[in-house]
């Protein structure tokens, strides 16, 4: 992250936002650049890039989904999704995509402010206590932010990661939604908030792919969820 000023890029077609927002969050100590369109955005993400992107999903061109699939095929840059209120579907996708938050339009500007310097808290941890930890057969590394199973490396996003390490943190043990969420992102669970869920999910596919069954972190229904302390590679 920048030694000085937190930079953020706003890729969003909505002028006036991007006005508001860099007068805010500038004041706030924290850098805003802006682009209108999602190329634009990720030929800027390429050229320099930002310790966090806002990423509007109505957008002309490339919409706001087809970029962030586009990002995470080369970035783990932070991203917060902008929705349109009460679309569940485009946030849950958005999630499935690999985006670490969302945060619905119109929305109070104390509250994306909160979201993101619990990011940024998060993406630089100043307690690294637990610095490597093993089990369930994945390796963490908290200081280098890299997770793998055997020899092979997981490519999650800081939210993922942080799930993760939480339930490393107590492996075999059941870790409840609240606490998984404010370890995470930063903030309590919303009702009806399925975010936790979805990076879950996101989790299991990748564990799965890095060579352990699909059923290395289980569901405690209506509690939270759990590492195996013995998960073992898949057949």
């Amino acid at each position: 992250m920048n030694e000085t000023a937190p930079t953020i890029l706003l890729i969003d077609d909505d002028v006036e936002l991007g006005g508001m927002l860099q007068e805010y969050l500038g004041g706030n100590g924290i850098s805003v650049s802006c682009q209108r369109n999602g190329e634009d955005g990720l030929a800027a993400i390429a050229s320099d890039p930002p310790d966090l992107v806002i990423l509007d999903i109505m957008m002309p061109g490339i919409n706001g989904l087809d970029v962030l699939k586009q990002l995470r095929t080369t970035s783990r840059v932070p991203v917060i999704m902008l929705t349109a209120r009460g679309d569940d579907v485009d946030r849950i996708v958005g999630l499935e995509v690999g985006a670490d938050d969302y945060l619905a339009k119109p929305f109070n500007p104390r509250e994306l402010l909160a979201r993101i310097k619990a990011i940024l808290r998060r993406a630089h941890p100043a307690d690294d206590n637990n610095a490597l930890l093993e089990a369930g057969g994945i390796i963490l590394d908290a200081a280098g932010r890299e997770a793998r199973v055997g020899n092979k490396a997981m490519d999650l996003t800081g939210t993922e990661f942080e799930i993760l390490r939480c339930l490393m943190q107590q492996p075999g043990s059941v870790v409840n939604r609240e606490t998984l969420s404010e370890a995470a992102l930063g903030r309590r669970l919303l009702p009806y908030d399925r975010s936790i869920d979805t990076h879950i999910s996101n989790l299991r596919s990748k564990l799965l792919k890095a060579g352990l069954n699909g059923d290395a972190i289980r569901n405690q229904r209506g509690v939270g969820y759990l590492l195996l302390t013995s998960a073992s590679a898949k057949s």
